[in-house]
């Protein structure tokens, strides 16, 4: 169970074998044509490049686009009608499943998902299909080893849910509006603070409903939260690289390092110039440690000199 008590399909030690003879690759079916039924003998991930398609198994059907991954399970009798007016293209690998550890017993895959959306910001799922096509197309040494590896991240991201959904923090609608004036407002990499009249306007409600809002679900204020948003910024700067205190306050949108420095320690309870000195492992905990302002931090750019 997540804390916020909605269940998270588990996901055990996984070994994905690859079955290399079956993709990566690329298929292409002209229009109106099918393919299936079939009785899938191992699990597959499907992804369109080009085109559309409806995928049949028994009373379910999906609509598939290039936006859609889908996760075909072992024992599942499907179909794949292909788009009638034009060429599809899709991109598909075969895989087994291996318990991660020796002695435990095969997924229970009942509760994963059928398909997911690869649109979705910041999304890592396209990313590794990308790969996974890339190795499949080259087959450089090894090739097949990190293909599983891909594999095994991809599988573990696409059960759990990539970003910011539920089963783990959902944001309500005024917070994501919100965080869309603070998106622009912190573009240029300076996370300059915003007043509550501004932060209200853009999230379509008033301010105290949107403190409200705030203290419901981040447990404090909104102008609390965007603080301690641009002092996690800090983090960073202050161990990974030689800014000035005063440097890092301006990026973090402070008038200076002095009143950096108080509103730190506030949070932090020890000084930046303390803080810098004392390695990740032994510092006190991330003012983000709650879980929906991490939330927000993922709907904001980071800062220029940290990426």
């Amino acid at each position: 169970m997540t804390d916020g008590g909605e269940p998270v399909p588990p996901v055990p030690p996984l070994a994905p074998t690859l079955m290399a003879r079956l993709g990566p690759a690329v298929a292409d079916y002209p229009p109106g044509s099918s393919f299936g039924p079939r009785d899938a003998g191992s699990y597959e991930f499907v992804w369109l490049l080009h085109g559309s398609a409806r995928w049949v198994c028994g009373d379910l059907t999906v609509p598939l686009a290039p936006s859609a991954l889908l996760l075909v399970r072992p024992g599942m009798r499907d179909t794949f009608h292909w788009d009638t007016h034009r060429p599809t293209r899709h991109a598909y690998t075969h895989f087994r499943l291996r318990p991660g550890v020796p002695g435990d017993e095969a997924p229970d895959d009942t509760g994963w998902p059928i398909v997911r959306d690869l649109s979705g910001r910041g999304d890592p799922m396209a990313a590794l299909c990308q790969y996974l096509l890339t190795l499949g197309a080259t087959r450089p040494p090894a090739w097949e080893r990190h293909a599983e590896e891909t594999l095994r991240l991809l599988l573990l991201t696409f059960v759990h849910g990539p970003g910011i959904r539920a089963g783990a923090h959902t944001l309500s609608e005024p917070l994501v509006a919100m965080m869309g004036a603070v998106r622009a407002h912190w573009s240029d990499g300076v996370a300059r603070p915003l007043a509550l009249a501004r932060l209200a306007r853009a999230a379509g409600v008033s301010e105290s409903t949107l403190c409200r809002i705030c203290r419901r679900q981040l447990g404090v204020s909104p102008v609390e939260g965007l603080e301690r948003l641009r002092l996690a910024r800090a983090e960073p700067l202050l161990w990974l690289s030689n800014l000035s205190l005063g440097a890092i306050a301006v990026q973090c949108g402070f008038a200076d390092a002095y009143h950096f420095s108080r509103r730190f320690r506030a949070v932090y309870g020890m000084a930046p110039s303390a803080f810098r000195d004392v390695p990740p492992e032994s510092a006190p905990p991330s003012p983000l440690s709650n879980g929906a302002l991490s939330a927000l931090q993922a709907l904001v750019p980071p800062s220029q000199s940290s990426q």
